[in-house]
């Protein structure tokens, strides 16, 4: 038996104007998912009002208590009011929704938070006394003297104690402070020029503060950077490529990790546009595009980006919480990111990160035990031997002992020494080979220190390299099916996959439509041999989907390349000559991403002196 249709009643729907209150509390479940999103939207309008210094305090994760305080311009005691009511701002006139300078230009904050909680303003204008004003649930009290000195204080108490069925869905307290502080500290990222403190007062008194960014000097990049140290961390900060690049009025900037320091999810990709934070599929795509031929599935690259442009060529109202943007070109902005980052990557040559070696010195520290009353470590001086005192010590040894007299520890023979001009080999960036271990480890000695080279994983990289130069100087070879293979796709599919079509043909897949929703696939890479092509599309319009781009065929390429690398590249387990290893060191330093292999792993660690010498407690 057929059940009743639960959209069908007896009664005639009616329709009903809502009232405000209603509305608002409505607004906010848009606006206000969790107290961290309060304290966005609160401590936007303090930058919006120009603030120098934010200070944000909040209890029990910020569901009892956010308050945020600003030395911002602040708001007259008459426009109060006025502030607590729906789409009222002072950010736009209305007559232009695209040219936006300001986080915020709804209206919608303020109200919406005073629709489910406890708000009180209290504000004071240059040359105005101070005034307060208060709502709770959506009524509002009539506006009284206070007392501030400047600025503006913003008090939201009890969150959506109106809506107490919110409730329900907040996470622990622990969990809804982490989300504030990441929060926060997005937002510190975007305005070096502002002091921003976090303080937890739960259990009243002062609090302690779990976040504070004091306002940095310098220019742009300075201050940049050192914000970014303070907020991502001083590991970031060293091992990140400055990135600067414009194209058609947009505008590409920051920081971007090198791929040896990659991290096991996306915890670490900060963008934004117009200095409002983001987070957006297609840029996040783009990023994620730049380091695909750098990083496994697996990893993923840290960086802060940020995009500056005219507010006409972005439109920030696509989301309610305006976390999503749309380009009216997103080709121009991924293509830039792209660009950029590769470039930079390429700039850096051989370089990698210093977590590698930090990571290798704390491995080789020895794990003392310790003591109930430790006592202070010794410190032993001594003073590097002269090259002629080594010589008389090992000729003092045992015979034979004296052929090791060199600057180096291992008994190979030096190359033909290089033309006057030239710079030793030990003062190039890889230095001088002196000696292998293991039949796959190279010792190079530089100027401060010393390079430990993966030969297995080195020349793979540089042989790597060497195939993708020249496919792309002779192009991706295509075979020819004898009977092309049909697919049958949906009509969007279709369209989707015929979009793109001349990029897959520069891969060598050669699609044509064959009518309705079938495309016919004429040509596949040579290099992958025989493929399922079918199974090839759908993944192709997968990543299509989801991304707005496929690397399918370009992964698929270059694994075959990377396969082909390393079975020709020098094996471990072999042995070298001295120039042999020195020939590596030196096209290591002439070659583009040779500091990590297919993967993402480090192909050299290099120790500096003084770490090597702390470690044998000499100073």
């Amino acid at each position: 038996m057929a059940q009743a249709n639960p959209n069908i009643s007896d009664s005639r729907p009616v329709i009903r104007q809502l009232d405000d209150a209603a509305i608002n509390r409505i607004a906010a479940g848009e606006v206000v998912e969790r107290p961290a999103s309060a304290v966005k939207e609160l401590v936007e309008n303090a930058i919006d009002a120009g603030s120098t210094r934010i200070a944000i305090d909040i209890a029990d994760g910020g569901k009892t208590l956010i308050r945020v305080t600003d030395d911002g311009c602040g708001i007259a005691a008459d426009d109060l009011p006025l502030a607590l009511s729906r789409h009222a701002t002072s950010k736009i006139d209305g007559s232009d929704l695209l040219n936006i300078h300001t986080f915020g230009f709804r209206g919608e904050a303020l109200p919406s938070l005073g629709a489910v909680g406890r708000l009180t303003i209290t504000s004071r204008v240059p040359g105005a006394e101070a005034a307060s004003v208060h709502v709770s649930g959506g009524r509002m009290e009539a506006v009284k003297p206070a007392a501030l000195r400047a600025g503006t204080v913003v008090e939201l108490r009890d969150l959506f104690f109106a809506t107490p069925a919110r409730l329900k869905f907040m996470r622990t307290d622990r969990a809804e402070a982490q989300a504030i502080t990441d929060t926060v500290k997005r937002l510190a990222m975007a305005e070096p020029a502002i002091t921003f403190t976090l303080r937890d007062v739960s259990g009243g008194g002062e609090g302690r503060v779990t976040f504070r960014a004091d306002r940095e000097n310098g220019d742009l990049f300075d201050a940049l950077h050192a914000r970014l140290a303070r907020v991502i961390g001083r590991e970031f900060a060293e091992n990140a490529l400055q990135i600067d690049a414009t194209r058609e009025g947009i505008r590409l900037y920051g920081y971007a990790a090198l791929p040896t320091y990659s991290r096991g999810a996306a915890v670490a990709q900060y963008l934004f546009v117009n200095g409002r934070p983001v987070r957006d599929k297609m840029l996040t795509g783009a990023l994620r595009a730049a380091y695909f031929d750098f990083l496994s599935r697996d990893r993923h690259p840290a960086a802060a980006l940020f995009i500056d442009c005219d507010p006409t060529l972005v439109d920030v109202n696509v989301h309610p919480a305006k976390s999503e943007v749309r380009f009216r070109d997103p080709g121009v902005a991924r293509g830039l990111i792209v660009s950029a980052l590769r470039h930079a990557l390429a700039e850096a040559g051989h370089r990698a990160s210093s977590t590698v070696a930090n990571a290798t010195l704390g491995a080789m520290r020895p794990e003392a035990a310790q003591p109930a009353q430790p006592a202070p470590a010794r410190v032993y001086q001594m003073d590097r031997p002269s090259a002629a005192a080594r010589h008389t010590a090992y000729r003092a040894q045992a015979p034979g002992f004296a052929e090791l007299s060199q600057d180096y520890s291992g008994s190979i023979v030096e190359p033909a020494p290089v033309a006057a001009e030239e710079p030793p080999a030990q003062d190039l960036p890889l230095g001088a080979a002196r000696g292998q271990v293991h039949e796959n480890y190279i010792i190079a000695q530089t100027a401060d220190g010393m390079v430990i080279v993966d030969q297995h994983a080195a020349h793979e990289r540089l042989v790597y390299e060497k195939l993708k130069h020249q496919m792309a100087e002779n192009g991706v070879a295509a075979q020819a099916l004898l009977i092309p293979e049909i697919v049958e796709l949906s009509d969007g599919d279709c369209a989707r996959l015929l979009a793109v079509a001349d990029d897959l043909t520069r891969l060598g897949l050669t699609l044509e439509p064959f009518g309705g929703g079938a495309i016919a696939v004429r040509e596949t890479p040579a290099i992958l041999g025989e493929v399922d092509a079918r199974a090839m599309i759908l993944d192709i319009l997968d990543e299509l989907a989801d991304q707005g781009e496929s690397q399918t065929v370009q992964a698929r390429i270059e694994a075959i390349l990377s396969r082909v690398a390393c079975h020709g590249s020098v094996r471990s387990g072999r042995r070298m000559r001295a120039e042999e290893m020195n020939a590596l060191l030196r096209e290591m330093e002439a070659t583009p991403h040779s500091g990590q292999c297919n993967h993402g792993r480090p192909t050299y660690v290099e120790l500096k002196l003084s770490d090597i010498e702390r470690l044998f407690g000499r100073s």
